[in-house]
């Protein structure tokens, strides 16, 4: 049921649905992420959708374009999902990877780490 669950989140990031980014989070999931430039720490649901991943990571300009992977699994007891996506900015066409690790609680997730690659040049 996990497994859904990641698959849930990276598609719904993929599609920038807001909304359906927010569904499968706690509202006060306890979440840490590191892209090469920065480390990231929330606990508020809003914060982290709407200022971090869609406002700074998949930014309006940032147009996901294609879903080139996205692999479910586990790791011990933690569930994860890895995706990467085809991504258009207003500087070229890049390639983009997330590594996320979680923990439900049934149907939503309670704890979250995302670990990325950065915009990558695409080839």
């Amino acid at each position: 049921m996990a497994e859904g669950v990641g698959e849930r989140l990276a598609r719904a990031l993929a599609d920038k649905n807001a909304a359906g980014l927010k569904a499968p989070l706690r509202s006060d999931v306890d979440f840490r992420a590191m892209t090469p430039g920065r480390f990231w720490e929330a606990t508020d649901v809003d914060v982290i959708v709407e200022t971090t991943m869609l406002g700074t990571w998949f930014a309006p300009e940032r147009r996901i374009t294609e879903i080139l992977a996205v692999e479910i699994g586990s790791v011990g007891p933690l569930d994860r999902v890895g995706y990467r996506f085809k991504v258009e900015r207003p500087d070229g066409e890049f390639v983009i990877e997330q590594q996320a690790y979680f923990e439900t609680d049934g149907e939503t997730i309670s704890w979250l780490r995302i670990m990325c690659s950065g915009f990558l040049p695409a080839s």
